[in-house]
């Protein structure tokens, strides 16, 4: 029977840079003037970022922004990310903001927001890894 053997310990090394406050603080404002554009409503706002309060999205429409949690962070990553990936596939910016809502055949005709206000981070990151695969990436 094979015996086990001690693997030296190594420091943790995270995958991507974490995010700054600075930087998830810049983001929430952007997101702000971002659901404005795609005609987010306030109850659809909670769903996408994760189930956050009415007063908090409330103080953020007024720009009083507060901690960022980290889980939150990577939301608003990922909804910038797709707010990029759009502006670049669409010349027009009145078709890259309601692309959103649009059917779309890579979701079974559903539109993405349909698909990314299912609630979880993943249903996000799925819009947003299809628009970066369409872009060539």
């Amino acid at each position: 029977m094979p015996q086990l053997q001690l693997v030296d310990k190594t420091a943790y090394q995270p995958s991507a840079p974490e995010i700054s406050d600075a930087e998830g603080e810049a983001m929430a404002r952007a997101v702000v003037n971002l659901f404005d554009k795609w005609d987010i409503t306030d109850a659809q706002a909670s769903v996408l970022l994760g189930g956050l309060s009415a007063r908090t999205w409330a103080r953020w429409k007024v720009g009083m922004i507060g901690r960022v949690p980290r889980d939150l962070k990577a939301r608003l990553s990922n909804l910038m990310g797709i707010h990029k990936a759009l502006r670049i596939i669409f010349t027009d910016a009145d078709r890259a903001y309601g692309w959103v809502k649009r059917p779309n055949d890579a979701f079974g005709d559903t539109p993405a927001l349909e698909v990314m206000l299912a609630g979880e981070l993943t249903d996000i990151m799925r819009v947003h890894r299809y628009l970066h695969s369409v872009q060539g990436g």
